[in-house]
């Protein structure tokens, strides 16, 4: 069922999405022929697999007597630290491979010849030195980040050492701005909103301007290839934003206590019941009886605060975004629809009628 349902958003965002509604009612540029294709119907499969999962649920309650437990949920079998830890990481690889992405690209152009130009001429020249460095840099980079987010070696909470106290509203805020950051990505392109790419340059890690697949007619060039990733890192980065502005410590395993502070409960046995009211302040401030210590001195002690600010006063976070998603949109509506009467239309063909 799942293949019917990639099959399905497959064809969604090919011929709907992509072929009626992007480029025929709102004549966008950077959807002009197949461009931007693939990555209209990486989203339309991500809603298709989502609509498909509670369609099968429907069907599997309707018609199974023991369907309890081949139910699809949204339990994965992972803690929410792990998941976020994933997310973190997709978000950094996106950002830095897009960075050495643009300075491949920006090593590469001819639009402005003064600027830095033996380095420049040396990178133009050596193609195998520009893939084995990019290549090379990519790897290392993303072997270091990864690292250091599963590890923990590097934490915010350890660097801070309660100088700065975090709040869900401070760290909603982050999440905002770092958005609106990927936004500017996008917009600080030469060739934004259209996309349309005249410089002569070869793709970053390649030797060639595009990577063509003749068996399956698929075709990767030009900015998509650049900034396909952006989009990505766009999607965890709401994702980010929406646990912060949705974020209760009682649904992580959390409790607050005094002065505000997050305390997590590191006994899973307690977790695993699933009772919230066995990790509350009052019930970790109880003595434990083998150590003649309260169960909080178990449990991690945390710099960051939950204050329980209220949604209305959280959703101010969001205005960074709302600003920075009106002018995204708006230079797209401006400078990036192609004009009616630069539409090709079809020749009227005349039969001639012999009388």
């Amino acid at each position: 069922m799942w293949m019917v349902a990639i099959l399905c958003g497959m064809v969604v965002g090919k011929t709907i999405i992509h072929g009626i509604i992007l480029r025929r009612c709102f004549r966008l540029k950077m959807f002009r022929a197949d461009q931007g294709s693939w990555m209209a119907q990486f989203l339309t499969i991500i809603i298709s697999l989502f609509l498909f999962s509670h369609a099968y649920n429907v069907i599997l309650v309707l018609t199974f007597p023991a369907s309890k437990q081949l139910v699809i949920d949204s339990k994965m079998g992972v803690s929410s630290s792990n998941v976020m830890k994933a997310a973190a990481c997709g978000t950094w690889i996106g950002d830095l491979t897009t960075a050495l992405i643009v300075t491949d690209m920006m090593l590469q152009d001819n639009l402005y010849p003064t600027w830095a130009t033996k380095f420049r001429k040396v990178w133009r020249s050596h193609n195998a030195l520009r893939i084995a460095l990019f290549w090379g840099g990519s790897f290392l980079v993303t072997s270091i980040v990864i690292m250091i987010i599963a590890t923990d070696w590097i934490t915010w909470d350890r660097l801070n050492r309660d100088f700065v106290a975090t709040t869900e509203l401070s760290r909603a805020f982050l999440a905002s701005f770092i958005l609106v950051m990927d936004l500017m990505i996008l917009m600080q392109d030469w060739d934004f909103p259209h996309f349309t790419n005249t410089l002569d340059v070869n793709l970053p890690g390649f030797h060639k301007h595009e990577v063509l697949f003749q068996a399956v007619e698929i075709q990767i060039s030009g900015k998509w290839f650049n900034y396909g990733i952006i989009f990505l890192v766009i999607i965890f980065d709401l994702n980010m934003w929406k646990n912060q502005i949705f974020y209760y410590p009682e649904r992580y395993g959390q409790y607050t206590a005094v002065d505000c502070r997050v305390y997590t409960v590191t006994n899973t046995t307690i977790l695993a019941a699933g009772d919230k009211s066995l990790w509350t302040y009052e019930a970790r401030s109880q003595i434990n009886s083998h150590t003649q210590l309260p169960y909080m001195d178990d449990d991690l002690y945390m710099n960051s605060r939950y204050m329980g600010y209220s949604m209305a006063i959280k959703a101010f976070a969001f205005i960074p975004c709302v600003l920075g998603f009106i002018l995204f949109f708006a230079l797209i509506g401006v400078y990036g629809r192609i004009k009616r009467e630069n539409i090709p239309t079809q020749p009227k063909i005349v039969e001639d009628v012999d009388v």
